[in-house]
């Protein structure tokens, strides 16, 4: 719906819904959650919206797509209460939840492009040599423990040699281990390396990631874009509302 209604102008719940695609249900679900501002009534009990209601209407729709529907309707709330520092710091907090995003698809990226192919050894079937516990902390310029630290927080899973029960580190594993120290280098906690690396093992090796980091990339970008058009919707509907 455009922006070009007078001032007083009465709308009916289907005039809301029509420019937007939306049900007359929907609108008035919208307004019983405190996404629109309570609206009129005719003197038969009938809803009437306004150009402040279209204006709220633009700005929840334009918040939702950076922000998801639940963050989006707190912050419309809190608005239509009257508590815009509350809306301020909902839209603070999904700025800086991106942010955190990013600041982790930038860490796996750097990871990636930091790790250095391993030797192949001719002895081993896959074309690198299984490890030891102790050639591989000594490999990586760390101690055995902190390999059994990662085991336990599941960033890596070698298996059991069945003669001696030393664990044994296969391919896989060497790769797990390789990304594990590159982003414990960079400041990551365990519990905040061990998705990305169940990430790595569902795509089937880090060749595969990289089009999921790509798609990860893109929707890091679109969705700050979408907090651009959000923002610049929301401070419309606040000029409009005073």
């Amino acid at each position: 719906m455009g922006r070009n209604l007078k001032n007083g102008e009465r709308l009916r719940p289907v005039d809301l819904a029509r420019g937007h695609g939306l049900s007359t249900q929907a609108i008035r679900n919208y307004e019983e959650a405190g996404i629109l501002p309570a609206a009129g009534r005719t003197p038969h009990g009938y809803r009437t919206y306004t150009s402040l209601h279209a204006g709220a209407l633009r700005a929840f729709l334009a918040l939702v797509p950076g922000h998801g529907h639940q963050t989006a309707t707190s912050i419309m709330r809190a608005v239509n209460q009257g508590a815009v520092d509350e809306a301020f710091r909902l839209i603070d907090e999904s700025h800086t939840q991106l942010l955190d995003d990013r600041r982790t698809l930038q860490a796996v990226e750097s990871a990636l492009r930091d790790l250095e192919p391993a030797t192949p050894e001719p002895h081993s079937a896959s074309g690198l040599a299984d490890r030891f516990i102790g050639p591989l902390a000594e490999e990586l310029g760390i101690r055995p423990a902190t390999l059994r630290k990662w085991e336990r927080a599941g960033l890596v899973s070698p298996r059991r040699d069945p003669l001696t029960g030393y664990r044994v580190y296969d391919e896989s594993d060497v790769r797990d281990a390789r990304l594990s120290h590159q982003l414990r280098r960079g400041g990551y906690l365990l519990e905040q390396i061990a998705p990305l690396i169940a990430q790595v093992r569902s795509a089937g090796g880090l060749e595969p990631l990289e089009a999921a980091l790509a798609d990860w990339r893109g929707r890091v970008s679109a969705r700050g874009r979408a907090m651009l058009t959000g923002a610049a919707e929301m401070e419309a509907y606040l000029r409009e509302r005073g």
